[in-house]
């Protein structure tokens, strides 16, 4: 197979990211007869598995980062991609190019057959095709993202050294009844006996769901680990950290937003209880002040200034805003351009980004199945007295945000990675990418 021969290959098999949204059959079977077949090349290397509603991703880069800085070979898998499904396997940091990709599906392409009727889904391949290359490169370790919850997800077939919680917030739930608690249980599941568990998650009602899970050891915010100063920063943050092991003073952190500080000081903690052992200043400098992850409150363009942040539920929002009122809002005129996927509440997702104190806002439509229409969006808008704009092309949407910016404002572009990534593309390549 070469690229494009693989990327059709994956399209063939149902991707519940894309249509269904929520995990299928609620077994991890076919996901451990894919890797038995394999050779289980999962049990050749410790990992560190994170999970959470949010902050994940960022968490789990930085992690890798810390890792390398002091001397190790790493895997890094991550999901969903914001541009190109490279971005999901990463060496070193850097993601897998299109020759080693498309080799490795032909490998998962092989094996496949030996599972019989029981054919696995896009996500469980692209596990699988990670985790395999992990082996294949020898790495020291690999720093593995859940992609949705923990029990069932697909990356749950490791036995995690450190198991990192995030935080547990509102996404891939109906939000009845007590939620926040079984999506904790969901997500406490990737703990394993010989894990050590850093639990970022800090609601006194959720603890126990996480303690009850047997752990080799468990470091908890709050408690043994905390953010003592977190100041912005021209160009991210500047953290004050306290660990089991020391205190890290005036660590910078290239990414912008309060958040980012907390997530850095999970990932501190989490490179820690990998080596137990404090992390050498060199190495935290190496790793942390020229971090960068797509789509996370990215910085585009400036004159105007333009952020892509792929926050698709409330807390997301909420947090995208903040950062963005804190550092780059006063005194500009603000520009929204909203995409949103169903199962999200769109009154309250309109709220956390404060489309009423926007000045102009541009409904468009994700390019999902999930995806609600651009005139859905701004019907919600206007019953709340906002005036909104329906240009249902991402493509159309960002130009009308580029036509009627002035050069002081900002334009944030956000409430899904559909329309995140395809942001990016055209503001990195031109409109005429990828189509």
């Amino acid at each position: 197979m070469n690229f494009s021969d693989a990327l059709r290959y994956l399209d063939e098999h149902i991707n519940l990211e894309a249509t269904a949204g929520r995990i299928e059959g609620l077994s991890l079977d076919r996901m451990r007869a894919l890797m038995a077949v394999m050779g289980d090349p999962q049990q050749s290397y410790p990992s560190v598995h994170v999970t959470g509603t949010n902050g994940k991703g960022s968490t789990t880069l930085m992690i890798s980062a810390l890792l390398h800085a002091r001397g190790l070979s790493v895997g890094t898998f991550t999901s969903p991609h914001v541009e190109t499904i490279n971005e999901r396997l990463r060496w070193n940091l850097e993601p897998i190019d299109d020759e080693s990709f498309a080799e490795v599906i032909t490998d998962l392409s092989v094996f496949e057959p030996l599972l019989g009727d029981r054919r696995p889904s896009y996500f469980e391949l692209t596990t699988a095709g990670a985790l395999q290359w992990f082996a294949d490169n020898v790495v020291d370790v690999a720093v593995v993202e859940v992609g949705v919850l923990g029990r069932f997800d697909a990356t749950n077939v490791i036995d995690a050294d450190v198991a990192v919680i995030t935080n547990v917030g509102r996404d891939h739930t109906d939000g009845v009844g007590d939620w926040r608690r079984r999506i904790a249980q969901e997500k406490a599941s990737i703990i394993k006996p010989s894990s050590v568990l850093v639990l970022g998650e800090t609601d006194p009602a959720l603890r126990g769901v996480f303690l009850e899970e047997p752990a080799a050891a468990v470091i908890e915010r709050g408690i043994d680990f905390a953010v003592v100063e977190n100041r912005l920063a021209v160009g991210g943050r500047l953290i004050d950290v306290r660990t089991p092991k020391t205190i890290y003073r005036d660590v910078f952190v290239s990414l912008n937003g309060a958040h980012q500080g907390e997530n850095a000081a999970v990932a501190i903690t989490a490179a820690e209880a990998f080596f137990d052992s404090a992390l050498e200043e060199d190495v935290i400098v190496e790793a942390l002040s020229t971090i960068a992850v797509p789509g996370r409150f990215e910085i585009m363009q400036r004159n105007p200034l333009i952020i892509l942040d792929a926050a698709h539920n409330p807390d997301g929002a909420r947090v995208a805003t903040e950062t963005l009122l804190e550092g780059f809002g006063e005194g500009r005129s603000r520009i929204l351009v909203i995409g949103l996927l169903q199962g999200r509440d769109i009154g309250q997702m309109l709220d956390e980004f404060d489309a009423q104190g926007a000045d102009v806002v541009i409904c468009c439509t994700a390019d999902s199945p999930r995806a609600f229409t651009a005139n859905e969006i701004a019907t919600t808008a206007r019953a709340r007295g906002i005036d909104a704009e329906v240009i249902p092309l991402i493509d159309d949407a960002v130009e009308r945000a580029r036509t009627v910016a002035k050069t002081d404002d900002v334009i944030l572009v956000a409430g899904s990675t559909y329309v995140v990534g395809r942001a990016r593309s055209i503001l990195r390549h031109g409109a005429s990418a990828d189509e």
